[in-house]
């Protein structure tokens, strides 16, 4: 019963000031049209510029380029959460505010799928199919780093500590977490269509047939979209800076 009334409270707390929140800052809706072209011209350009041997390095740059974009998107969330409001300048500035914590903790992953790939895969593989151990880690890896967005920029740690950080993080809060999260989740589904898997995704992708109906959908999604990352944010700055016990005798309290 307990829990029940704890998740009443800080849904009622959260739901709340992000209402609040995506009001005054409604413009981060329309970050995700920036992103989408960011990412349009990046593409063009890693694929006119590293040709041949330079494409080497070309997972290098794609890598800091997507690490640059996620920062600034944090960014614009820490303000929002944080302050309440973001002006154009943290726009600006928000692009290598944690791009080498999130190039790290990309490095990390990048790593551990080459392990794994190497020697647990091969061992798995012969009594469970790939596509079972994909299905396997990619959800392992959306359950326990699913608030690494928000330990990024709420918490000053390294990539590793972050990773760690977010692991507890859900393993104490899990049923706080997911339960309101889930529901945006299906909201988004069936707007769009679209399963949020990713981590770090930072927007809704556009259809690549760009009807009215389709452009009506997406823009009602990614307001779905920004409402829940800021809720995301208020909910994780509420779970890790109090227990259930302290959150009860606040409760009690007033």
């Amino acid at each position: 019963m307990e829990i029940i009334n704890d998740l009443v409270y800080i849904n009622k707390t959260a739901l709340k000031k992000s209402y609040n929140l995506i009001l005054k800052n409604w413009l981060l809706i329309f970050t995700g049209f920036a992103y989408a072209i960011l990412n349009f011209a990046l593409f063009a350009l890693v694929g006119i510029l590293f040709r041949g041997v330079l494409s080497i390095i070309a997972g290098f740059v794609m890598a800091l380029a997507l690490s640059s974009f996620i920062s600034n998107y944090l960014y614009l969330l820490y303000n929002v959460v944080r302050y309440g409001k973001f002006t154009l300048y943290d726009f600006k500035y928000g692009f290598k505010v944690f791009i080498w914590k999130i190039y790290g903790i990309l490095f990390i992953g990048w790593m551990a799928n080459y392990i794994l790939s190497l020697f647990i895969t091969p061992i798995l593989s012969s009594f469970i199919p790939y596509t079972v151990i994909g299905f396997i880690i990619n959800l392992l890896i959306f359950v326990f780093l699913n608030s690494l967005p928000e330990t990024i920029y709420l918490k000053e740690l390294s990539p590793w500590d972050s990773i760690q950080y977010s692991y507890y993080f859900i393993k104490e809060n899990f049923i706080q977490w997911f339960v309101s999260n889930s529901i945006f989740i299906l909201i988004t589904y069936f707007l769009t269509g679209r399963i949020l898997s990713n981590v770090f995704m930072i927007h809704i992708g556009l259809s690549v047939n760009p009807s009215l109906g389709s452009i009506l959908l997406y823009l009602i999604g990614q307001v779905v979209f920004t409402y829940m990352m800021i809720y995301r944010g208020v909910l994780f700055d509420i779970l890790s800076t109090s227990t259930i016990r302290k959150r009860k005798f606040m409760r009690d309290l007033y």
